[in-house]
């Protein structure tokens, strides 16, 4: 299937370009990028007056769902990959999704969390976020490590590796005291085996004095050592109000040679099970929060005092929250949250999580979705929103810059572990047909945190692998195109 778009305002991060032209697909492919494109047994779509670029590249994403790729879909993501994370055994992970159908391309780390569950508390993994965020508040998988048991769940990443895991995943701060040799350790492997790492970091020094080592100084320190692509997660949420010296310290150590690379979303709010670490009682007031400052996703209830919290944390630790850890109203906090998306190469990275209705589903092929569904609003609106405050309002990027953020440098955190990623990110000849097309003056967010499943808006066309998912404003329900990407052992 061939499609022409005709006369849009086409932004190649890759090329630099920003102009006129016509842009041609060859079914999953980019045939063509030019002026007056003759093409008479294409599908011609009139683009004029809106912007074309490469679909967005989500680097964090816990959905793994048809509803909840919908949703990135009418925000402009064409790949969604769930890297900080990741999903354990890989090879189930790929096949359910693969079974499924997905609208959008999507891809897995080797699951740290999983494989040290697997090893240290004997929980065999399914591949399944909703039995991931149940097993993040147990404190069995989140002591240290004898020699013996280190080296066997090396050995289960190493395995993942080799069966096409994205990297690996890194959830260092739901296990905060572990011994810092184990996380070296795994940035040692990552590096002989030339795969990237994502993680959440531990927490840092100014919150916990007694944390075995600041979060942002161990990433730092792990990737200048072993020479490994270490990526910081969602550097807004774990910084908080400590953004200025996290900052300068990557900075720092990104001029030193350093591989290291920063993501972010535009929220003051995180989302994760309720058992996690650092929701315990007092490491909330090491925060400088409260109790109050955690709202159950699926009943709405917020937290009224430590006791209830505890109670909670019991009975339910998997049962998924949003924790608010900056006031979005505040214009020197929000400014906090722009600090972390305007630093330099900063990607845009949306932690979207899965969508929960009250009887219990988190799938659902309905379109629109059914009433009620709860999530955080950065799975809806991550990019719309990122796009409306650094492009449309405040004009501190470029929308050559906003798709280099969005598309282009995610997609490179990907080339040498998955080659197949190189045809992401830009538009030149060849590249992979995943395609944006959005109207530069009505792109914005819609979703809420009462309303978080309303879609963006000003997404007009989206393309994946070529096959229409968003046409006009509307979601083809019955597309489905989305393929693994997968890593390719060295």
């Amino acid at each position: 299937m061939r499609t022409l778009l005709r006369g849009g305002r086409v932004i190649d991060p890759g090329s630099g370009f920003d102009g006129i032209a016509d842009v041609l697909l060859d079914d999953s492919r980019v045939e063509a990028v030019g002026p007056d494109l003759e093409a008479p047994e294409a599908t011609e779509v009139d683009v004029t007056n809106l912007v074309v670029g490469p679909g967005f590249v989500d680097l964090h994403s816990h959905v793994h769902s048809v509803a909840g790729q919908r949703l990135q879909a009418m925000d402009g993501v064409t790949t969604a990959l769930d890297l900080e994370a990741g999903l354990m055994p890989i090879e189930r992970a790929y096949a359910e999704a693969a079974k499924a159908g997905r609208p959008l391309h999507y891809g897995f780390s080797a699951s740290w969390g999983a494989a040290r569950a697997q090893v240290l508390a004997n929980i065999a993994p399914d591949a399944s976020i909703d039995s991931g965020l149940a097993v993040l508040g147990n404190p069995r998988w989140q002591r240290s490590s004898s020699k013996k048991e280190l080296a066997a769940w090396l050995s289960l990443l190493e395995g993942e590796l080799a069966q096409g895991a994205l990297g690996i995943g890194i959830l260092m701060g739901y296990a905060p005291a572990t011994d810092p040799g184990e996380f070296m350790a795994v940035a040692h492997l990552a590096a002989k085996a030339g795969v990237p790492t994502y993680t959440h970091v531990r927490e840092l020094v100014e919150v916990d004095p007694a944390i075995p080592v600041d979060g942002s100084v161990e990433i730092v320190a792990a990737a200048g050592e072993t020479g490994a692509a270490m990526h910081h997660c969602h550097v807004n949420s774990t910084s908080g109000h400590h953004i200025d010296r996290v900052l300068a310290t990557l900075e720092t150590a990104r001029s030193e040679g350093s591989r290291v690379t920063v993501e972010a979303y535009p929220y003051g709010a995180g989302s994760t099970a309720v058992g996690a670490a650092f929701i315990e009682p007092d490491r909330l007031r090491l925060k400088g929060l409260k109790p109050s400052s955690v709202v159950i996703l699926e009943t709405g209830e917020r937290v009224r005092d430590e006791g209830r919290l505890r109670e909670l944390r019991q009975q339910d630790p998997g049962a998924p929250c949003l924790l608010e850890f900056l006031d979005e109203t505040d214009p020197r906090e929000r400014g906090l949250l722009h600090q972390a998306l305007a630093f330099p190469d900063a990607v845009v990275a949306s932690d979207a999580m899965p969508v929960y209705w009250k009887d219990g589903r988190t799938e659902s092929t309905e379109w629109p979705l059914p009433p009620g569904g709860m999530t955080h609003p950065r799975t809806a609106g991550t990019f719309a929103k990122t796009l409306r405050l650094m492009v449309r309002e405040t004009g501190a990027w470029s929308w050559l810059e906003a798709f280099r953020r969005c598309s282009y440098l995610p997609s490179r955190l990907l080339d040498d572990v998955a080659p197949a990623a190189r045809g992401k990110g830009h538009l030149g000849a060849g590249a992979d047909a995943d395609l944006v097309v959005l109207d530069p003056a009505a792109i914005t967010d819609a979703a809420t945190y009462t309303d978080p499943t309303r879609p963006s808006t000003g997404v007009r066309h989206l393309y994946v692998a070529g096959v229409p998912v968003v046409s006009d404003g509307n979601l083809n329900t019955g597309a489905l195109p989305g393929r693994p990407l997968r890593g390719e052992p060295r």
